[in-house]
C-alpha cells in the first residue's frame, strides 16, 4: 500500500500559494495583448465579443461537473489537466490566424479554468485538516493564496503590455521576429508563449509538489455516475444549509459589483483620455491597481477578522467598503471626477478582496472532503452568473451613473445579508457538516 506523508502547515501553504501564482500569472499576461492580438489578426470587434462569450459559457457550464470530478477522482490530476488545457489555449490563440481555432483556444481555455476552480484550495484545506484537525486556522492561508492569484495578476498585466513595447524599440526585434517566423509570432504573440511556457511549471509543480491519499480505484462508469450525485448533494446544501446559502448571495453581490466594473471602465477610461490607445493603457494601470487592491484586501482579511472579533463583522466591512468604492464610481459617472473613480475602483478590489478569505473560512467549515470542491464549484458559478446576469441588465440601461446602479443595488444586498447576523464566536469553529455523504 503506498503512504503519503502528510506536510505541515506551513508547507502546505507554501506550495498552495505558488500554485495560485503559476495559474493566474499567465492570464495576466495574457490581458494586455489578447484583444490586441485578435484585432490584429483581423477579427472583429463583435467576433472578439462572440469568442469571450465561448470562454464564459464554457467555464460556467463546466463549474459543477469539474468540481464534482475534483472530489471523486483527487486534486492533483484534475489540476494537472487544467494546466494542459491552458498550455495548449495560449499556444493555439498565440499562433493561429483562423477564427476558428481562436474559438476552439477559447473553448478549452473555458475548461481549464473550471477545471482549476477549486481543487487547489480544497486539496490545501485537505492537507491542513489532515495535519492539525478540524478546527485549524484557514484563514491565512487562503488569502495568502487569494494574494498570490491577485499579484500575480497584477504583475503578469504590466509584464503582458511591457514585452511587445520593448520588442518595439531598438534595432526592430518585433519585425525581425514576425520575418523569421512567416507572420506567426508577432510581439504581441510573445506574452501569450511566456504565459504557455509558465503553464508547463504549473502542471511540473502540481504533479511533484502537491501529495495527497490515493484514492479508490474507480472505472469510467463509476466516476459518471459519482459526478452528478456529487453535484446535487452541493446544489442541496446551498438551499438547506443557511449559513452556506449567505455565502453564495454574498459571492453573487460580489458578481454584480464585478459585473458592472469590469464592463464599464474601459470605455471610462477611453474617454478620459479622448483616446483608445492611451485609454487602454490607463485600463491597463488601473487594472494592476485593482489587482495589488484585491491583494492588499486578502492580506488583510485576518487582521480584519481580529481586530473586529469575528469573521462575520470582517465579512460586512469588506462589503461596505467595496459598496464606498462602487459608490463612488457611481457618482463619478455624472460629475467625470477622474481621481475620485479611480480612488472608487481601488476600493472595490480592496473590499472585494477582505471579504474572500472569511467566507471561504465559513464555507469550508460546514463542509468535509468529499465534496469541498463542488461547493467552491458552485461559488465559482454563482460569482459568473451574477456578473453575467447583471452586465447585460447594465447594458440595457442608458449610459452614465444610471447604468451603474444594478451593480450598488447587488452590493447593498450583500451588506444587509451581514449586517443583521448574530455574532457568535463559537460558531466560526463549528464542526464540519458534510456536504454529501462520501460515495463507497
Amino acid at each position: 500500500m503506498t503512504t503519503v506523508t502528510i506536510l505541515d502547515a506551513d508547507t502546505a501553504r507554501r506550495r498552495f500559494v505558488a500554485v495560485n501564482f503559476l495559474f493566474w500569472f499567465p492570464t495576466g499576461l495574457s490581458i494586455p495583448v489578447q484583444v490586441l492580438l485578435l484585432t490584429d489578426r483581423g477579427v472583429a470587434v463583435s467576433t472578439i465579443a462572440a469568442l469571450f462569450a465561448v470562454h464564459s459559457l464554457t467555464a460556467a457550464g463546466l463549474e459543477l461537473p469539474t468540481g464534482g470530478l475534483s472530489d471523486v477522482i483527487g486534486r492533483r490530476t484534475v489540476l494537472a489537466a487544467s494546466g494542459l488545457l491552458a498550455v495548449i489555449a495560449l499556444t493555439m490563440t498565440a499562433l493561429s490566424t483562423a477564427t476558428w481555432v481562436f474559438a476552439l483556444a477559447m473553448a478549452l481555455k473555458g475548461a481549464g479554468r473550471a477545471l482549476n476552480s477549486g481543487p487547489a484550495e480544497a486539496w490545501y484545506v485537505d492537507t491542513v485538516h489532515a495535519r492539525l484537525g478540524p478546527d485549524a486556522d484557514l484563514r491565512d492561508g487562503l488569502s495568502r493564496g487569494s494574494a498570490a492569484s491577485s499579484v500575480a495578476l497584477a504583475l503578469g498585466t504590466v509584464l503582458g503590455g511591457l514585452v511587445p513595447w520593448l520588442l518595439g524599440l531598438g534595432p526592430d526585434l518585433g519585425g525581425r521576429l514576425e520575418r523569421a517566423t512567416g507572420g506567426f509570432v508577432t510581439p504581441l504573440s510573445v506574452p501569450l508563449l511566456a504565459g504557455a511556457a509558465c503553464c508547463v511549471g504549473y502542471v511540473v509543480h502540481v504533479l511533484f509538489a502537491l501529495p495527497e491519499p490515493p484514492r479508490p480505484a474507480v472505472t469510467l462508469r463509476a466516476v459518471l455516475a459519482d459526478v452528478p450525485r456529487t453535484v446535487a448533494g452541493g446544489i442541496r446544501l446551498t438551499t438547506r444549509d443557511g449559513l452556506v446559502a449567505r455565502i453564495m448571495l454574498t459571492t453573487a453581490a460580489t458578481g454584480c459589483a464585478l459585473g458592472v466594473v469590469e464592463l464599464f471602465t474601459p470605455s471610462r477610461a477611453a474617454d478620459a483620455t479622448g483616446a483608445a490607445s492611451s485609454g487602454a493603457l490607463l485600463y491597463a494601470g488601473l487594472a494592476c491597481a485593482g489587482f495589488c487592491g484585491t491583494a492588499f484586501g486578502n492580506r488583510m482579511a485576518p487582521w480584519a477578522a481580529r481586530r473586529v472579533k469575528s469573521g462575520e463583522r470582517a465579512v460586512l466591512a469588506g462589503e461596505l467598503t467595496a459598496l464606498l468604492g462602487l459608490t463612488l464610481l457611481c457618482v463619478t459617472a455624472a460629475t467625470g471626477t477622474v481621481a475620485l473613480a479611480a480612488v472608487g475602483y481601488v476600493l472595490v478590489y480592496i473590499g472585494l478582496g477582505a471579504i474572500s478569505p472569511s467566507l471561504n473560512v465559513f464555507l469550508h467549515r460546514r463542509t468535509d472532503s468529499s465534496g469541498r470542491a463542488t461547493a467552491l464549484s458552485v461559488q465559482s458559478l454563482a460569482l459568473q452568473l451574477a456578473a453575467a446576469l447583471t452586465g447585460l441588465v447594465a447594458g440595457a440601461l442608458p449610459s452614465g451613473a444610471v447604468a451603474w446602479l444594478p451593480g450598488v443595488a447587488g452590493l447593498a444586498v450583500g451588506v444587509l445579508l451581514w449586517a443583521r447576523v448574530r455574532v457568535d464566536r463559537p460558531s466560526e469553529h463549528a464542526p464540519e457538516t458534510p456536504l454529501v455523504q462520501r460515495v463507497s
